[in-house]
């Protein structure tokens, strides 16, 4: 097929599926790849090709970068005990394990190796999409872990391709491939990270900014590899510099744009992905022989069992590990019924298909490398066992844990939003002598702050409230005792109705405008500039909470996107010649 129409019925899949899957009450990802098996049974779809090198230099640096952004990195800091071995020792030790698994089935050691490492990582993509139902510290731990787990997987698979072809590999060699893979990914993405804040101190034009951070994933993957280090650990670090100097060398016009575009682009670009991988299984198991599609298929359950098994086991040995890593102390019982969770969310998806499929056809004198359908057969398998059973799996099993609630994200948010909100005001006569601003526009602006202020605590209060009468109704249903208040709720008031109409008829009367006073336009200037001058001293409280540690960097994205909205609210959008 041509690419014009591989690009209309992949964008019309991901349509009719984004339509459906909320009235199936499907994840989205699940009934995408669904919509790809069934499009592999057409030929002609059949033949549409996922080639490796699309998945990791096109699909890849744009995803593991957004997810980079939008990651914390309080708690990578605080759970880092946590996801190093996750990322580096699981990853190992399920290779291994899968070999094993491969070896008996009578695949050759070397070949069983390579399976082992296209498996082993959970994928970022995967657990981006299905894993956010998961409480917000253990679903930024498996993210994590799945952001940087490809890099030891890669090395792995290097090690194994090349002992499959004959080539010779010492401790030495291993040792080397390792440290230039680790150090040499994390070096290039500083060195990028840093090239790429140079440049945006010195442009303010949105367009150009944007384009910069378009360009910095791409970047850091292709000097990585270029050097043989690893371009996944150069994009995920490069990604979390870029996204703690955000706010120093970009503007509230380029992070509203990004903000919006993306989150649509790599929605597309995990959507098309699910539907190739429907399309790629289908091509592999057209490509099996009958005789061996049976084995195959008993293999790929044994290599999805031990994947499983492998990551509880792992978990359930390193929980001393863990707990001194500052974890958070559970009872034993929670504790293995988070455990679960995690193994049941980690979950393969289109990276080990890529790995798969890089496999050569051959070694370097030209003999034909024995195994390498069974490798896509068997993960091609596992990926779809992993997002077909563990994807719909993953709600039940989180609400059978029974996970405590967690407000603390709640919390932080007003904890922030009070806190800014205050110093502003402190800081208000200050700003307005600074600034040269009247009185009259001062004591405006101060009363606005002390609104917002007054709602920012009768938010805080009101979902406080809301706890609290969720514990007592609790507590009541446990008594079995009828509610004291269920007879004698109150009509509802019509009062909302007659303040609206009120305050419309205030502001269509209002007296307060006197064309003889002071310009209306000069007034709009100084009350501009006096809100612009405490949008910055909002900012400034706000980084420091976050230097600190007291709130959470979603926390600080969620308000500095508002901060934000409020400065393009008076600036003006940026006119794009």
């Amino acid at each position: 097929m041509e690419g014009l129409e591989i690009t209309v019925l992949l964008g019309l899949t991901i349509l009719i599926g984004t339509m459906l899957a909320p009235r199936v009450r499907v994840a989205l990802p699940l009934v995408l790849v669904v919509f790809g098996l069934l499009l592999g049974f057409v030929p002609a779809l059949r033949e549409v090709q996922l080639p490796p090198e699309t998945v990791l230099l096109l699909f890849l640096p744009v995803m593991l970068f957004w997810e980079s952004l939008t990651t914390s990195l309080r708690s990578i800091r605080r759970d880092f005990r946590y996801i190093l071995p996750m990322s580096t020792l699981l990853v190992v030790a399920s290779a291994f394990a899968v070999a094993g698994v491969a070896v008996l089935f009578g695949l050759p050691w070397e070949i069983a190796l390579i399976l082992g490492a296209a498996v082993a990582p959970p994928d970022a993509t995967a657990v981006a999409a299905l894993g956010r139902l998961l409480p917000r510290r253990s679903f930024m731990k498996l993210k994590a872990e799945s952001l940087t787990n490809d890099g030891t997987a890669l090395v792995l698979y290097a090690i194994a391709v090349s002992l499959a072809v004959g080539g010779q590999v010492t401790p030495l060699m291993v040792t080397w491939t390792v440290i230039v893979s680790y150090l040499g990914g994390i070096a290039v993405g500083v060195v990028v990270a840093a090239a790429a804040w140079l440049l945006l101190r010195r442009v303010r034009a949105t367009m150009t900014i944007n384009v910069t951070m378009l360009l910095l994933p791409f970047t850091a993957f292709m000097i990585a590899e270029l050097i043989q280090a690893s371009g996944v650990l150069a994009v995920v670090v490069a990604g979390l510099i870029a996204s703690y100097l955000n706010s120093r060398v970009t503007t509230a016009a380029s992070r509203r744009q990004a903000e919006a575009a993306w989150p649509f682009g790599v929605f597309l670009l995990n959507g098309a992905l699910f539907v190739l991988i429907g399309l790629e299984v289908q091509w592999v198991v057209h490509q099996t022989s009958l005789q061996t599609i049976g084995w195959l298929t008993l293999a790929t359950v044994a290599v999805w069992a031990t994947l499983l098994v492998v990551r509880f086991l792992f978990q359930l040995l390193a929980m001393p590990f863990q707990r001194i890593g500052g974890g958070p102390a559970h009872p034993p019982g929670l504790h293995i019924r988070m455990q679960i969770v995690t193994t049941v969310a980690g979950m393969r998806g289109a990276v080990s298909l890529a790995i798969a499929l890089s496999v050569p056809l051959a070694t370097p004198g030209g003999v034909r490398l024995e195994g390498r359908d069974d490798i896509v057969f068997v993960t091609a398998g596992v990926i779809l066992l992993s997002l077909l059973v563990q994807g719909p799996l993953l709600p039940a099993v989180v609400r059978w844990a029974r996970y405590p609630e967690d407000h603390g994200e709640d919390e932080e948010f007003e904890l922030a939003e009070r806190a800014i909100s205050g110093a502003a005001m402190a800081a208000l006569d200050a700003l307005a002598a600074e600034h040269g601003i009247s009185d009259e526009v001062r004591d405006r602006v101060r009363r606005d702050g002390y609104e917002m202020l007054e709602l920012a605590n009768a938010r805080a209060m009101a979902r406080e409230r809301v706890l609290i009468d969720a514990e007592v109704g609790a507590m009541e249903d446990l008594l079995d005792s009828p509610d004291p208040l269920a007879g004698g709720a109150a009509e509802p008031s019509s009062a909302p109705a007659v303040a609206e109409g009120t305050t419309l008829q205030m502001v269509a009367t209002s007296a307060d405008v006197d064309l003889e006073q002071r310009s209306p336009l000069i007034r709009h200037d100084e009350f501009s500039r006096l809100k612009l001058a405490m949008l910055e001293q909002k900012r400034a409280v706000l980084g420091s909470l976050r230097r600190s540690g007291a709130i959470d960097d979603l926390v600080v994205s969620r308000i500095s996107a508002r901060l934000d909205l409020d400065q393009i609210r008076l600036e003006g959008i940026e006119q794009l010649d």
